[in-house]
């Protein structure tokens, strides 16, 4: 899998990815519907954020983080996650027919459609793939430019609900679109 988009590069993360991941989470408003703005430590990413994406990586299948560039300056804005649906808890799709899509990225490439852009070369990665029938991504209720990135990849609101994991229960919204 290798996406492609107009303005954007993509490249599958790896543990050398590691300095730009922990830059990324040091601004409080990109981790303020993450965990109430708390800078993300060196140590958390090695010892929990790392061996957690380790666990889901698969970069035949697609899953893992997509580091995410500017095509003119080579900067890096952010990622894009793919994983099967509820991979950390009990109501894994154990078949993998539905993926999360997630994201992350700078406060300073906000409101230029790059979110947007990089899932949906992802998804159109995924959609050529036919062990796949739906995209997912959840987010917190208040989190409305997730939300937004959301309905522009064309999901619709499925519920909200407590949504859980090994790092921590949350309340959710979830949304979803059939590929």
């Amino acid at each position: 899998m290798q996406p492609t988009s107009s303005r954007l590069n993509y490249a599958f993360i790896t543990e050398d990815d590691l300095e730009d991941l922990y830059q990324l989470d040091q601004d409080p408003a990109v981790m303020k519907h993450l965990n109430g703005g708390k800078p993300t430590t060196m140590e958390e990413k090695k010892t929990i954020f790392l061996p957690r994406m380790a666990k889901y990586a698969n970069k035949e299948k697609g899953w893992g983080l997509w580091k995410v560039n500017i095509k003119e300056s080579g900067e890096f804005i952010g990622w894009i996650l793919v994983r099967p649906m509820h991979f950390f808890n009990d109501e894994t799709d154990t078949e993998w027919h539905n993926l999360e899509l997630g994201w992350r990225f700078k406060q300073s490439s906000w409101g230029k459609g790059y979110a947007t852009e990089a899932a949906n070369a992802l998804v159109e990665q995924i959609a050529l793939m036919p062990e796949y029938t739906y995209i997912s991504a959840i987010a917190v209720k208040e989190n409305l430019g997730s939300i937004a990135v959301m309905e522009k990849l064309g999901m619709r609101f499925v519920k909200e609900y407590m949504h859980s994991d090994p790092l921590g229960d949350i309340p959710a919204v979830h949304y979803e679109r059939e590929l």
